[in-house]
């Protein structure tokens, strides 16, 4: 495999799990192998983990482009769009800055349940392994609908247990991503997502979900489609 976002074909692999997360997401050793190599595998040129190269990957099949991202944020017709980051997208931040129209926009500054930006802003809406910490995604993601124009994109990605359907966490105890030792309510997890995660996306009223994969299951990112 090589990084989608560099070229480069070396990495690094580290465990990010730790057992009481393990525990709390009642998941098997399988899954917690997959979602480690998707958070925890590295290019050792550019540091982006597998998730950040998945959805560098999506989002450049989305224009039909063939390459690398580092030369992808550089064409004319990518420079002149209008992108919106909902916190920091993994690694892509960098390569996004290159882009003159690009917003990023953080919380709490920005409530992606209630963002401040006009219908049709933008063409293209991004974010990474946010929507799980959205007490109400559907509305999220409607927000993301809302702001984009016509034909655009909102590229994600999920932390996704593939066989799986997505539930509520609502009245159970609090489970965090991130790290064991940074709990923040930043962190909490409201939904954990299954491979039915595509119908939120036509819930929240886009026309088409699709799925893009560079390494099943471990990277994997979905593009929805105004």
């Amino acid at each position: 495999m090589i990084c989608y976002c560099c070229g480069s074909s070396s990495f690094t692999s580290d465990n990010v799990l730790w057992q009481e997360l393990i525990n709390q997401w009642r998941i098997s050793n399988y899954e917690a192998e997959y979602i480690n190599k998707q958070q925890g595998n590295k290019c050792t040129k550019c540091h982006s983990n597998f998730r950040s190269i998945a959805l560098a990957f999506a989002i450049m099949k989305s224009f039909d482009y063939v390459g690398l991202f580092k030369d992808f944020v550089k064409e004319e017709r990518i420079q002149n769009l209008r992108i919106l980051e909902i916190n920091e997208a993994g690694n892509l931040t960098h390569f996004l800055q290159q882009i003159p129209n690009h917003t990023l926009s953080i919380y709490p500054e920005s409530d992606m349940m209630n963002m401040k930006f006009p219908d049709m802003s933008f063409d293209l809406v991004l974010h990474s392994d946010v929507l799980e910490h959205i007490k109400y995604p559907i509305r999220g993601l409607s927000e993301c609908y809302r702001i984009l124009k016509p034909g655009g994109y909102c590229a994600f990605t999920i932390p996704m247990i593939v066989d799986r359907l997505t539930i509520s966490r609502e009245g159970m105890p609090p489970s965090y991503h991130g790290s064991s030792d940074n709990l923040s309510d930043d962190l909490i997890v409201h939904t954990e997502y299954g491979c039915d995660s595509w119908r939120q996306v036509i819930q929240a009223g886009f026309q088409q979900c699709r799925l893009f994969s560079i390494d099943y299951p471990s990277s994997l990112a979905l593009v929805a489609v105004k």
